[in-house]
């Protein structure tokens, strides 16, 4: 249901039932209160006098685990994933505490996306370490990812240059528009 245009007040003029009904309940049934059903979500224009309530997720893996594979992978606990409905864009922020077993090998931590979006996984989308050996540092980064309309799973992805990438306390927070 969409907002309406509210009917105009004239002296001595009633309403009918569906009058009200149709520019005061139904109108009051467009508002955020009305709508939120979610603690912490928040609320865009999806269209004129159209609202859709928006849910903010967050992820984090807090083992650390590695790669070897120098094309986008998943490790052995998938993610961090999350997953939210979206309208055109979505603030993706991720990190890790990153560290390479091989000293001056690239390791990198990017996401795909999947469902009504489809994004792969991608070094222009990554988090990036060149360190010393066995050095962790943390690393973080922030995008407003253009996204299809709908349901959209964000999931982490990771690569290396050579050796052994290392990733620990892996964390995905998604902030759908």
């Amino acid at each position: 249901m969409a907002y309406t245009t509210a009917l105009t007040a004239v002296a001595n003029a009633s309403l009918t039932a569906a009058q009200w009904n149709a520019s005061v309940r139904d109108n009051l049934a467009e508002t955020a209160p009305a709508k939120a059903t979610t603690a912490g979500s928040f609320f865009v224009a999806t269209a004129a006098n159209t609202i859709a309530e928006r849910i903010p997720k967050a992820h984090t893996v807090g083992t650390t685990q590695n790669t070897t594979l120098t094309s986008y992978t998943n490790l052995a606990t998938v993610g961090p994933t999350v997953t939210v409905t979206s309208g055109a864009n979505a603030l993706i922020m991720w990190g890790a505490q990153l560290y390479s077993g091989t000293t001056g090998q690239s390791i990198y931590m990017s996401y795909a996306i999947s469902g009504a979006t489809s994004v792969a996984a991608t070094d222009a989308s990554a988090v990036v370490s060149t360190n010393t050996l066995n050095y962790p540092i943390q690393m973080s980064r922030v995008v407003l990812q253009s996204t299809t309309a709908g349901s959209n799973v964000i999931t982490c992805q990771y690569r290396v240059d050579g050796g052994t990438g290392n990733y620990g306390q892996r964390n995905l927070n998604v902030v759908p528009f």
